[in-house]
Formats: structure tokens, sequence, C-alpha cells
């Protein structure tokens, strides 16, 4: 049977009157993928900042492993990696450099940055200034400083944005990898092909309501094997 790894209950975001985040539960397993899914305003960002304990909840309980962040925010930030939507970095910095630098805040032996970084397809430019880099370059490289010391718990936000074809199957492969290492992975996007190939589990969002979710199999069931862009596209135009 499968650990639970992460456990969201009654999750709710307000900024002062405005609700972002409408009261949300799910839960993942050890070993298990799950997309959150919807275009911009849908709440996945801050649902992600949520988990990852940027942003404080106005109502609910996260817990990882068991922990929950105000309780023990040292062992809980141990159990994650996040990989942020938005990013500013040292750009004078080599890539090794800053990924060295990622890996001794996370005490992780620099010698497993040039592995990470081979997987992420930056080695022919770790040595490269940062702001060298294109814009699917930089995502692979936030991609590997997530994956630093295996995380139980992979938190990402937008990963495939700005990749090509290749990365973004790529991407699909690295997951799917690490999915068999028993690591658990929570991310989203509005590619839902992206979800299709990677996902467990889906979660649709529009502007900060689940509009449907679910065990991908179920789902290809229950909307009669449609694709998730079929789905969601029914599931749209009813909200």
């Amino acid at each position: 049977m499968s650990e639970r790894i992460l456990k969201v209950k009654g999750l709710e975001k307000k900024y002062q009157s405005k609700t972002v985040v409408y009261p949300i539960d799910f839960q993942l397993n050890s070993g298990e993928i799950l997309a959150l899914c919807g275009g911009n305003g849908a709440g996945k960002s801050t649902i992600l900042k949520m988990i990852a304990g940027i942003v404080e909840p106005s109502q609910g309980n996260i817990t990882i492993d068991g922990i929950t962040w105000d309780k023990n925010r040292r062992d809980y930030a141990r159990k994650i990696g996040y990989m942020p939507d938005h990013f500013s970095l040292d750009a004078s910095l080599s890539v090794r450099e800053l990924l060295n630098y990622y890996a001794q805040l996370k005490k992780v032996p620099k010698e497993e940055t040039a592995g990470i970084l081979d997987r992420v397809g930056l080695t022919d430019v770790q040595d490269e200034p940062f702001d060298s880099l294109s814009k699917g370059m930089r995502q692979r490289f936030m991609f590997a400083q997530a994956m630093l010391g295996s995380p139980q718990l992979l938190i990402l936000d937008e990963p495939t944005n700005g990749l090509d074809p290749y990365w973004m199957k790529s991407f699909v492969e690295i997951i799917q990898e690490l999915k068999k290492e028993n690591q658990s992975i929570i991310f989203s996007t509005h590619q839902l092909d992206i979800a299709e190939s990677a996902a467990d589990q889906v979660i649709f969002l529009h502007e900060g309501q689940v509009l449907e979710s679910g065990e991908l199999d179920r789902l290809k069931q229950k909307y009669n094997h449609m694709s998730l862009q079929q789905m969601f596209s029914r599931l749209f135009f009813r909200a």
C-alpha cells in the first residue's frame, strides 16, 4: 500500500474580500503525479505556493508526510523541492555556480549537481552565465534545483513554459522516472496534453474553484474517453 505524502483539507485563500482559492481537498501518495489544470487566474500557483509554505492559507490544513508548516518548518521544507513560475536569480553567476549554491543551501553534496545538470541537458552550458540562457534553459535549471536532494514531494509551477517540444517530452520522461523512484509530484499546467501524458490525478480549476477532479483513468471513463482538452472545454463552458 502506498504511503500518503500530501494531504490537503479545506484549503482556501482570500485577499481581503476576494476569494482566489475556494475550499479544496485532495491527497497524493508516494510515487504519484497530480496535475493542476486551468488557465490564468485559476488559482493553480496560489495552491502550490500554499503547499510550498510561501503563501499562508486563509483556512485549511496541509500536511506533508504527517508534518505541518506551522509546527515544524525545517523538516517540512526538507521534504519538498519547489520550482516557481517566476524567478529572479543572480545572473552574473554561472549555471554550475548557481546550482552549487542551491546545493549548499539544501546541504546536498556538490557531486550530485553534475548528474542533475546532465539529466536536464545543461552540462554543455554549465560554465555559461545564467543570463545567457534561453527561457527554456532557465526553466530546466529551475527544475534541476528543485530535484536536488531527491525530496519526497516536488512542487512544480508551470514547469513546461518555454520548453521546446523535445524538452516537453523529456520533462514527462523525467517525472515518470522520478515516480518510479517513489517521489511524488504536483505540478500546474495549462498544457493539457502534458497533464494527460504524465499525471495519475487531475484537478480542473476555474477562477479558484474545482470544476472536476479525480484519477485520470476514472475521468476518462466518466467522460467517454475524451481527451483532457475536450473535458476541460465541456466543463469550462458549463461553469
